[in-house]
């Protein structure tokens, strides 16, 4: 068996495929049960974010390529466009891979803390759904145990820097005054929290929550000094929309170029600002086409971004230290859980060849020979019982020239070279 990475991420497929790859969260645990029974792994967990869709799994070589295509196939992509935007880490590499991934290292914003937290939801989900078990269970534990190591021993996260804090940075340098400015938030998620909070601290005029639950939007909005709406209300409240901010888990679009077009008439046109950080994109492509919208995508935010990553570039180096390190760390502990049979097999073997030993040392005492004759007629028969087959399989060895197996054993038992010599 043998650890597999592979997915899509958004340095390999633009933000239409990624989309098109992502998983719903509310059918992640039925995708999670299909993918084991239909591509027939041992275990598996699926990272489905904005930025990328990947599947760590268990399972044999040949089946990668099963896999991609059981991908597709969920969700009705052409193969070869998935093949050519895919990437597929093995071993240690797959466990580098999911420790950059968990320390934000392998993401748009570097050191964003958010993927830890998607990371560790996966890693639930294919737990509660019984599709988890050890070696692969024992990668997410060690992974998370390294992340917060990157988090505690570096600066890699202190900056506020993601993709909500570009988000509103863009928003800054289009708006030369955010105080007059009022913005309608679509989402009421993690993404969308950061979001609100970087705007109330700008200074923004007004925050509109919009969400499917009222509740959640509630929350957030008293958060924020904020006021919250439904999804039905949203084209009405358009119309106070100088800055629009999405990022919401819906599979269809959410804003549609008709109520952008009926919102941009009463205002008179009056430039909009949209930026839509979900994946699959909440509003259609097509609104960035009137005057006066001007629509942004997560793949639009890399400028930004870029300017921001540079202060954490000194921690990204100590950090990837700490990662190959920790790898290196996984990979020895799985070998040596590897010994682990041989050795129990082993151990059980030379039990059971002491247990004939000591039966027959008893038996001898039970006929009245002497003590010290049976210890060492014990003594010998262990010695030529544990040493037999070892004894033949080098004589075999050293028949065939083969000095690696003498070499091996020497350092097996200890052995003393130039008693050897």
């Amino acid at each position: 068996m043998a650890l597999l990475a592979l997915g899509i991420n958004h340095k390999t497929a633009p933000v239409d495929i990624r989309e098109r790859v992502a998983f719903a969260p509310e059918h992640l645990a039925e995708a999670v049960a299909k993918a084991c029974d239909e591509a027939k792994l041992s275990e598996v967990a699926i990272l489905s974010t904005c930025n990328r869709t990947e599947l760590y799994c268990n399972l044999e070589g040949e089946q990668s390529a099963q896999l991609l295509q059981w991908l597709a196939d969920y969700h009705q992509v052409d193969p070869q466009q998935l093949k050519e935007c895919s990437y597929e880490h093995w071993d240690q590499s797959a466990a580098q891979h999911m420790m950059r991934v968990a320390a934000g290292l392998d993401s748009l914003v570097l050191g964003e803390p958010q993927i830890l937290g998607q990371l560790k939801n996966a890693f639930s989900v294919s737990q509660d759904a019984g599709r988890l078990h050890a070696e692969l269970g024992r990668l997410f534990r060690h992974t998370f145990s390294v992340a917060k190591q990157v988090r505690t021993e570096t600066s890699i996260g202190q900056n506020p820097v993601s993709v909500a804090y570009a988000a509103v940075s863009l928003a800054q340098h289009i708006f030369a005054d955010l105080g007059e400015s009022r913005a309608v938030l679509i989402g009421a998620g993690e993404t969308i929290e950061l979001v609100a909070r970087h705007l109330k601290q700008a200074g923004v005029r007004s925050i509109t929550i919009a969400n499917r639950t009222l509740g959640r939007a509630l929350a957030l909005a008293q958060e924020v000094d904020g006021k919250a709406i439904e999804f039905s209300q949203i084209p009405d409240e358009l119309i106070n929309a100088d800055i629009l901010i999405s990022s919401t888990a819906s599979q269809l679009p959410i804003l549609g170029k008709g109520s952008v077009e009926a919102a941009l008439k009463k205002r008179r046109h009056a430039p909009m600002f949209m930026v839509d950080i979900a994946v699959p994109r909440d509003i259609e492509p097509q609104v960035g086409d009137l005057e006066d919208v001007y629509l942004y995508t997560v793949d639009d935010l890399t400028e930004v971004i870029e300017e921001n990553q540079r202060s954490r570039q000194d921690a990204a180096q100590e950090a990837e230290q700490l990662i190959e390190k920790g790898a290196g760390q996984f990979m020895r502990q799985l070998r040596e859980l590897d010994a682990v049979d041989t050795l129990t097999q082993l151990r059980s073997k030379h039990t059971q060849l002491a247990e004939e030993e000591l039966a027959r040392a008893l038996r001898l005492l039970g006929q009245g020979k002497p003590a010290e004759e049976v210890m060492k007629r014990l003594a010998h028969g262990l010695t030529n019982k544990f040493l037999h087959q070892p004894s033949v399989q080098l004589r075999q060895a050293s028949a065939e020239g083969r000095d690696d197996l003498q070499a091996l054993a020497a350092e097996l038992f200890n052995l003393d070279a130039q008693s050897r010599d």
